[in-house]
């Protein structure tokens, strides 16, 4: 598990397989093994760089706001000498981060992946956010496992999966949850949709067509506000493609990187 230090704060990653680089930014309500499922397939032709956003992991310190996040990864991709034409796919948080990156640091890398995130979330979509916030601080992560499942998966998956959905809480469980607040608290804040004409990158946005959290309709908002960006509505899945239909989310993304 290495760790490295940026601007004082320590970033656990892990990297894997040959070829161009490729970033993986995981959700709020997941940590980078979430991408498990697919990274086999990705280092094939990819050198994977997995990253465990602030406070999942071994990774520390947290950001005020999604910028503070890019920020971060900016300079993690410098520490880690990257090249430019690395691409970055987000999901969820994530996702976020990476549009964010795209504004702020566009020279930093290549192409742009986003997997159910938003330009910002209505004021319907930011109450379970401060919620989850508030419920974390108060009782630790235990409070919200249960919460998050919903939001990351439809029920029928849910069902159908038993071991999935145990592994998910598992692995949220150990967030620290001052982080995982304040990552919330970034979330609800957040309002990239004044910037995203700004963009000048080969974007995908992708969406699960049952993602709760992040809907597919407001998705493709994010995809309209972006010069040329191509929109993908993922049948019959949630939050998290990675995990629901992982064969689908790796051939779109090598399509669109190829």
């Amino acid at each position: 598990m290495p760790i490295i230090t940026v601007n004082g704060a320590g970033v656990d990653y892990a990297q894997t397989g040959t070829g161009r680089d490729l970033v993986l930014l995981h959700s709020l309500l997941a940590d980078r093994s979430a991408f498990d499922r697919v990274v086999p397939a990705f280092a094939k032709q990819h050198k994977v760089t997995l990253v465990n956003l602030p406070g999942y992991g071994a990774s520390t310190a947290s950001g005020a706001s999604v910028e503070d996040y890019a920020d971060h990864i900016t300079e993690l991709l410098r520490a880690l000498k990257l090249p430019g034409e690395t691409a970055v796919l987000g999901n969820g948080l994530g996702g976020f981060i990476a549009v964010a990156l795209a504004i702020r640091h566009g020279d930093s890398f290549g192409r742009l992946i986003v997997a159910d995130s938003l330009a910002g979330f209505p004021p319907a979509g930011k109450e379970p956010l401060r919620l989850m916030a508030g419920r974390v601080r108060e009782h630790g992560m235990s409070a919200v496992l249960d919460a998050a499942i919903n939001r990351m998966f439809p029920p029928a998956f849910v069902a159908a999966n038993p071991d999935i959905v145990a592994e998910r809480k598992a692995a949220l469980a150990k967030a620290d949850p001052e982080c995982f607040a304040r990552a919330c608290a970034a979330l609800a804040q957040v309002d990239l949709a004044p910037l995203l004409a700004g963009i000048r990158k080969p974007t995908l946005v992708m969406a699960g067509a049952l993602d709760a959290a992040t809907p597919a309709p407001l998705a493709r908002e994010l995809a309209n506000g972006i010069p040329g960006a191509k929109f993908l509505e993922i049948a019959d899945c949630g939050h998290c493609p990675q995990l629901e239909k992982p064969e689908v989310f790796v051939q779109a993304v090598e399509e669109f990187l190829h």
